[in-house]
């Protein structure tokens, strides 16, 4: 198969697929398949409820088209995999999209076709768990019927300066010709480059660490965080000394949720545990991350006691509730475990996001999702995400939503420390 050869179709058009389905369908024919109807039709419509590609970008992808009809995908050639990889409630990797998505191809496959995967997941799965869902259902031999690469996604949601073209793209491919192909493909979209990695494990390999180590490091200053409390420092202020030095790697305190640093490592651990390797400081950073949303609620809780002790019936708002700051996406947010922490420890809560426009149901009765918070009511106020609109708000319309005594954590730090209350 050659570059013009080439048929693309993508499955999967959700934070990954949609921009990598656009991008390509301002230069080639592509075909964006999605199993869900009503997201072809609000794609169809121009309308991306991920708030990742504009109408005017879905309009200016004129050789881009949206079908959920698996007859029109099966006259590609060329299929890239854009499928979600979570975990279970267990924090075991959830592969059932990957391997449903690969059945599925599976029936359509071709002799000379070629699936791409771009989902994370752990070194070797593409090649142990894929290939024999994809031979299995075709009847076709791998690297000689039909052939496979990965080239793991990079997507930051929300974030308009390192977009997909912008970002250097891992590929790689089943064989050496497939690799070439592969890379000269991804080459005619992206404009930072790609980088060929040697072999298929090398490239997953390569994106499951990626999150891993940030992962390990932002809970190394959670725990630093956790320290300095006891101390009455402020991690914040010890951080902005400790990086006057050139070496001293710039990470913050905080929640760690979303799609991929909370997820990824769970998928190489798992992996080391099934080779009989029990990876330490992997799985410490990881109980450290996601225990902060109850370091968080117990803090809070202890405050408002300690303050008012008489109080009962204590309310509290959380401002913001995805999992980073301007952008719609919920996926794994731990402002979810602060609402039903809190909810236990007997505090009703009131979250406000105004960048959440679907319907939300929290977890206990006591927890309500609102449209618009009301003044000198809450007994505790808590800025969970950056987003610009309370930046905006300035802190002096924030701290309004609290009664005349109240406790504010910060948990961004967005504010100074003349602003009073708590901060990571």
């Amino acid at each position: 198969m050659n570059l013009k050869d080439i048929k693309l179709g993508i499955i999967g058009l959700g934070y990954v697929g949609l921009p990598l389905a656009a991008a390509f369908g301002k230069i080639r024919d592509v075909v964006g398949f999605d199993i869900d109807e009503l997201r072809i039709q609000e794609l169809n419509d121009g309308n991306d409820k991920t708030l990742e590609v504009s109408a005017k970008e879905i309009e200016q992808s004129k050789y881009l088209s949206f079908t959920s009809d698996l007859a029109i995908l099966s006259k590609c050639n060329c299929y890239i995999v854009t499928v979600p990889t979570p975990i279970d409630s267990q924090n075991q990797p959830d592969i059932s999209s990957l391997i449903n998505a690969s059945k599925m191809i599976s029936g359509i496959l071709n002799k000379g076709d070629i699936v791409i995967y771009e989902s994370t997941v752990y070194p070797g799965l593409t090649e142990e768990k894929c290939v024999p869902e994809l031979s299995k259902g075709s009847h076709l031999m791998f690297n000689e019927d039909f052939y496979v690469g990965y080239s793991p996604e990079r997507i930051n949601p929300g974030d308009k300066k390192h977009k997909l073209q912008d970002i250097v793209k891992i590929t790689s491919g089943s064989n050496s010709e497939t690799a070439d192909l592969i890379d000269d493909l991804y080459n005619q979209i992206i404009k930072a480059g790609t980088f060929k990695a040697s072999s298929i494990k090398v490239a997953e390999a390569a994106k499951v660490i990626e999150n891993t180590q940030r992962d390990v490091n932002i809970a190394l200053i959670n725990e630093l965080a956790k320290i300095f409390n006891l101390m009455d420092l402020d991690t914040h202020e010890v951080l902005k000394a400790a990086g006057t030095k050139w070496n001293f790697l710039p990470f913050q305190p905080g929640l760690v949720g979303g799609h991929c640093i909370g997820v990824d490592p769970y998928y190489l651990t798992f992996k080391a545990q099934e080779l009989d390797y029990n990876p330490e400081i992997i799985l410490a950073g990881r109980r450290i991350n996601d225990g902060m949303a109850e370091y968080v609620s117990s803090r809070l809780d202890e405050t408002i006691k300690k303050e008012n002790p008489l109080l009962k019936n204590s309310k509290v708002l959380i401002l913001g509730l995805t999992f980073k700051e301007n952008c719609p996406d919920l996926r794994n947010s731990k402002v979810f475990d602060i609402v039903s922490s809190l909810a236990q420890k007997g505090h009703a809560v009131d979250v406000y996001d105004p960048w959440v426009t679907e319907s939300i149901n929290l977890s206990d009765d006591s927890s309500s999702f609102i449209t618009e918070p009301k003044q000198s009511l809450y007994d505790g106020v808590v800025l969970a995400v950056a987003h610009n609109i309370f930046l905006d708000m300035g802190i002096q319309k924030i701290r309004s939503f609290g009664k005349e005594q109240h406790v504010f954590y910060d948990l961004k730090s967005l504010f100074d420390l003349e602003s009073g209350g708590l901060r990571l």
